[in-house]
């Protein structure tokens, strides 16, 4: 299966960890670890790990876009990149190791020009994807339902397209219709007007998008507590194993990766939500922004089979 990944909205991660933070003080610091981030780089990320092949699609400009496309290279990511003016953003995440309490500073995106978003449409209509994941957020200089122009572009070629972002991107994305929407608890409250969902309700609200044709299946995350999954005709929660949680950083990616993972290998709906929510809880287990260990991801794998 051809499995493409677009994030529009990428970064280099750079982290790093020091004994206490306090203000007015020079904090020495330990050696900071580069990483690629951002939503679809993040799955592909996760997908090479599981021994599954994707294309990563993402916008890169400049020296830190140079460092994106040589720290994928070195995880063996296939990668396509939009070339842009303006240069790839950093973020910064710095662990107190007294408290192990995280600190996350996201920097904004820089602005994708009209015609570097053009470019988009044309390189996906080349990869032809069987799948494609659509994640992250959009930065600066793309319209709301850039996503969602996106999906009905591709609709005539049969794609499968995942859809995991938020806010109107979101709503735009679930206008146009997709196979699989990934929202949490408060956006797909949102989703279908409620100012408020609890889980008996989760089962209504999600079909209520899926019978009218926004989508074929839903899964909600809902962190600790798993993920609630939604098709037509089945409706199943799986809990979360318990683990010592050290970083919930790049958790939601880990979980679309191990969802392609099984759908790319003709895997029914029950055995993709648990390897789902088995890659999303096995990311929680590692520290900064490493994502999950395979043998982690299939050891939670194994024993959620075994539940009933």
């Amino acid at each position: 299966m051809r499995i493409v990944t677009l994030t529009v909205n990428p970064a280099v991660d750079k982290s790093t960890r020091v004994q206490h933070i306090v203000p007015d003080q020079k904090l020495r610091c330990e050696t900071p670890k580069y990483e690629a981030g951002g939503g679809g780089i993040n799955v592909s990320r996760g997908l090479i790990r599981l021994g599954t092949n994707s294309t990563a699609v993402f916008p890169a400009g400049g020296r830190t876009g140079a460092l994106l496309q040589e720290l994928l290279k070195k995880e063996n990511v296939q990668q396509q990149m939009v070339e842009t003016v303006n240069e790839t953003r950093e973020n910064f995440m710095v662990v107190d190791i007294s408290g192990n309490q995280q600190y996350r500073f996201g920097i904004p995106g820089p602005e994708i020009e009209k015609k570097e978003a053009d470019r988009f449409l044309i390189l996906l209509k080349e990869l032809s994807p069987q799948l494609l994941v659509m994640s992250g957020s959009l930065p600066p200089g793309l319209e709301a339902s850039f996503y969602a122009k996106i999906a009905y572009s591709l609709k005539p070629t049969g794609v499968k397209i995942i859809a995991d972002t938020s806010g109107e991107a979101l709503q735009h994305a679930v206008d146009e219709g997709v196979f699989l929407l990934k929202p949490n608890l408060g956006e797909l409250s949102k989703l279908v007007g409620s100012e408020t969902l609890d889980n008996e309700l989760v089962d209504d609200a999600a079909r209520e998008l899926i019978r009218k044709g926004r989508c074929e299946v839903i899964v909600v995350s809902m962190g600790q507590r798993g993920a609630y999954m939604v098709s037509r005709d089945l409706a199943i929660h799986v809990q979360s194993p318990a683990v010592k949680k050290l970083s919930t950083v790049g958790a939601g990616d880990s979980m679309v990766a191990g969802m392609v993972h099984q759908l790319a290998r003709g895997l029914s709906l029950q055995e993709m939500i648990k390897m789902g929510v088995a890659c999303g809880t096995a990311a929680t287990m590692n520290p900064g922004t490493e994502l999950f260990k395979r043998e982690d991801a299939e050891r939670l794998y194994e024993w959620l089979m075994k539940q009933k």
